[in-house]
């Protein structure tokens, strides 16, 4: 891959990190409030559930990126941490902090889904680290 390509997910990654992290409106609605209503206790329980997921799904995505970063530092980016083999430009495009290419993504979801460990995630952590 080319130093131009590089810096492009670079820049593309570290505009999503500082997008990512100065995110963060949604911690208001984890606030527990009383409410004397009980529609009104409901809803609030269901918008801090689902301010709540947000939150982690943006702090796993923002683990990703920091992840790439790091990749891009140790000169290992765009290289499947399963298997090795180089992720395809065009994935890369898509989704830049992508850690595994198209196939082996796919065998990490399936093992997710099923409740299985996956061995990787333990070097993904400490590449996010």
């Amino acid at each position: 891959m080319s130093k131009t390509q590089l810096n492009s997910f670079r820049q593309a990654l570290e505009t999503k990190r500082n997008e990512l992290m100065a995110g963060g409106s949604d911690r208001a609605e984890i606030l527990i409030e009383s409410a004397a209503e009980e529609f009104d206790r409901l809803q609030q329980q269901l918008n801090r559930e689902v301010a709540i997921r947000n939150l982690d799904r943006e702090s796993k995505l923002l683990k990703e990126v920091r992840a790439a970063l790091k990749r891009l530092d140790n000169e290992t980016f765009g290289i499947c941490l399963r298997c090795e083999e180089e992720i395809p430009e065009k994935r890369l495009k898509a989704v830049p902090w992508a850690a595994y290419c198209v196939s082996c993504q796919e065998a990490v979801d399936r093992q997710r889904a099923a409740g299985e460990p996956v061995d990787d995630d333990e070097a993904f952590e400490l590449a996010a680290a």
